[in-house]
């Protein structure tokens, strides 16, 4: 069965995540949807990695199998599904790949951002897509605070549980490395960017809440990095909202090079 890599972007607002639950209304179902359509057979899709209720993806990638008699090409691909999916999700690439290719494991890379609107008053076009926070903050200081993420670390700290970790995890199944954070002011909007190899259930909102705090004077960068150097204690409590998390960019390397 021929592969296909698909790149799509999504308005998460009225969707219940990425992954497929039994009642529906995810971005996985509602595309694995427009596939059966489409094929009049149902196919399961691979992504990247998975959203929360309410967080967005630029750049989101799947994979799928299609049947080898399929005749359509990846133009004719991108019509079809995009004819089959709500406004809120388009497909803006899709590409032929080997049969060993994974979207979510030959990522080499992901960037995450973060919006948080300063200003007195959220733009009703803003609703649902950033994080409204008017309130005094210290933007230097949360600058300071996201770069104490940067490098390889134990992140159980900053991590939620999902019910289903082991017991008696492997001494890296917490470990990931940030490669790049930045936190930039344009306008009325501050946008934080988080760029490592890996990211962890609802790691990027409890990292951005616990450095919202530092910004609000409530805790220190000392408290931040005691959180990384001892990682059995207490998790933060500090998390950011869905609404202002945007899956920015995931990346693969060259097909030679896979």
């Amino acid at each position: 069965m021929p592969r296909l890599h698909f790149t799509c972007a999504y308005n998460g607002e009225p969707f219940l995540g990425w992954q497929s639950q039994p009642g529906g209304n995810t971005v996985q179902d509602v595309i694995e949807a427009a596939f059966a359509n489409v094929l009049h057979t149902p196919l399961r899709i691979s992504s990247a990695g998975r959203t929360d209720a309410g967080v967005h993806a630029r750049d989101q990638h799947f994979h799928v199998d299609v049947p080898e008699d399929c005749s359509l090409t990846p133009q004719n691909w991108l019509a079809a599904i995009n004819a089959n999916v709500p406004a809120a999700i388009r497909m803006l690439d899709v590409q032929p790949v080997a049969p060993d290719f994974h979207a979510r494991f030959s990522a080499t890379a992901k960037t995450y951002e973060y919006i948080i609107n300063r200003a007195p008053v959220c733009s009703p076009f803003l609703a649902g897509r950033v994080w409204h926070r008017p309130q005094p903050m210290d933007e230097e200081l949360m600058a300071r605070a996201v770069q104490c993420y940067v490098g390889e670390h134990d992140f159980r700290r900053f991590a939620a549980n999902r019910g289903n970790e082991p017991q008696d995890p492997p001494a890296d199944f917490y470990r990931r490395t940030i490669y790049a954070a930045t936190c930039e002011r344009r306008g009325d909007l501050l946008r934080i960017r988080l760029r490592g190899n890996g990211f962890m259930y609802r790691m990027v909102r409890l990292l951005i809440g616990s450095a919202h705090q530092v910004a609000l004077g409530r805790a220190s960068l000392q408290d931040l990095q005691s959180m990384l150097a001892d990682p059995l204690g207490e998790k933060t409590r500090y998390g950011a909202p869905a609404a202002g998390l945007y899956l920015h960019r995931v990346e693969y390397a060259p097909p030679a090079e896979q």
